[in-house]
């Protein structure tokens, strides 16, 4: 009776650079070189800007909990046109002076107060945050995401609901709770708007078509920059009544057209030169961004042009919002993720495009530009 070999597993050789980041995670796992770099004045800039990176990540949630008692507590905008006392903003919080004062310490070492321990003042990145509302929104929606991660093994493993997949499905839901998602996603428009028309000539152009458009606030702030260009918006039945009212409140409703459907399948004006998808396509999975895709394609002449605005993946120096934030933000929604260009341009390729091209943004974390053209 013969009796087979085991079979041999074969291990590939280590590349140059498996066996140059073994030994340096080597070194860097030794307490006596970390010592030693941050004693040697060549290596002790970077063992301390190494050393406080690492305790930002341990301290991280505390951060961002000072920040969302800021935002809870209105302090950006009670603070905006004067100094007050931390006793006065503290009696108007019901809580102790003590307690108050610790809050407005730890807010002046993250830059979003200032305080001279008996009052407080607005800080450089409280000033900054104040003109962005979007930001102060997310915050307060943020609650969910952290509900979410208390335990993020448990969410990983689908070991629990998530709060922020009952609060995504709105192409299903209640007109209320779209008009909350689109409520939020309007909040951050301005800011996402202005990195988009500040990277995108759209005035090239006679009739766009805002794919997944939300209540209309890209449109509004689309039409002065392009005004010879003709608004059309598509988005499900509540969200686009909501577009309706927004865009005629606004004067465009004798160059603005609105419909309701599903943009996955249901047939799109074809008489666009234009298609934007503005942070639409990462919150859906592979196989219903690439129906987005291909309806849009369908809907298209050839040579006409197809826009993708969205966060995006390993994008220089916004990496960690890409694979991080929205890596971790789209799987507790229970739907889709941060891709890099790369990725966007293999799939526009097998949905009929061509040509995808990056364009500069001034803030690629809030925004990465890609263009193609129907085949």
């Amino acid at each position: 009776m013969s009796v087979a070999a085991p079979a041999v597993t074969t291990v590939p050789p280590l590349s140059w650079r498996d066996r140059w980041q073994a030994v340096r995670n080597r070194l860097l796992a030794s307490a006596r070189f970390q010592q030693w770099a941050a004693a040697f004045p060549l290596t002790r800039p970077i063992a301390r800007r190494e050393a406080t990176a690492l305790f930002d990540l341990c301290a991280g949630f505390v951060y961002a909990q000072t920040l969302s008692a800021c935002v809870s507590l209105d302090l950006f905008e009670r603070l905006a046109a004067m100094p007050i006392a931390i006793t006065t903003l503290a009696d108007e919080a019901g809580m102790s002076a003590d307690a108050m004062l610790r809050l407005i310490r730890a807010a002046a070492a993250l830059r979003l107060l200032e305080t001279d321990g008996l009052n407080a003042r607005l800080g450089p990145l409280g000033a900054a945050l104040r003109g962005n509302p979007g930001i102060a929104a997310m915050v307060r929606h943020h609650a969910l995401l952290y509900r979410d991660l208390a335990d993020p093994v448990a969410l990983l493993r689908g070991e629990h609901d998530a709060s922020l997949a009952a609060f995504w499905p709105y192409d299903t839901a209640s007109a209320d709770r779209a008009g909350t998602y689109s409520a939020l996603m309007a909040a951050s428009q301005p800011m996402i708007a202005a990195e988009i028309l500040a990277g995108y000539d759209f005035r090239r152009h006679k009739r766009l078509l805002d794919l997944g458009g939300g209540d209309g606030s890209f449109l509004a702030a689309l039409a002065p920059a392009a005004p010879l260009l003709d608004l059309m918006l598509f988005d499900v039945p509540p969200v686009a009544s909501l577009a309706q009212r927004k865009l005629e409140a606004a004067g465009l409703a004798a160059r603005s057209r609105v419909l309701g459907g599903d943009m996955r399948s249901d047939p799109l004006p074809r008489d666009a030169d234009i298609i934007t998808l503005i942070r639409v396509l990462h919150d859906h999975d592979d196989d219903q961004a690439m129906a987005i895709l291909r309806n849009a394609r369908a809907a298209l002449a050839r040579n006409a042009t197809i826009l993708i605005a969205e966060p995006m993946a390993g994008t220089k120096g916004a990496k960690s919002m890409g694979d991080a934030y929205f890596g971790l933000y789209l799987f507790a929604m229970g739907s889709g993720r941060p891709r890099r260009p790369a990725e966007l341009s293999v799939m526009l390729r097998e949905a009929g495009f061509t040509e995808p091209r990056q364009h500069t943004t001034n803030q690629p974390m809030l925004a990465s530009l890609m263009t193609a053209r129907a085949a």
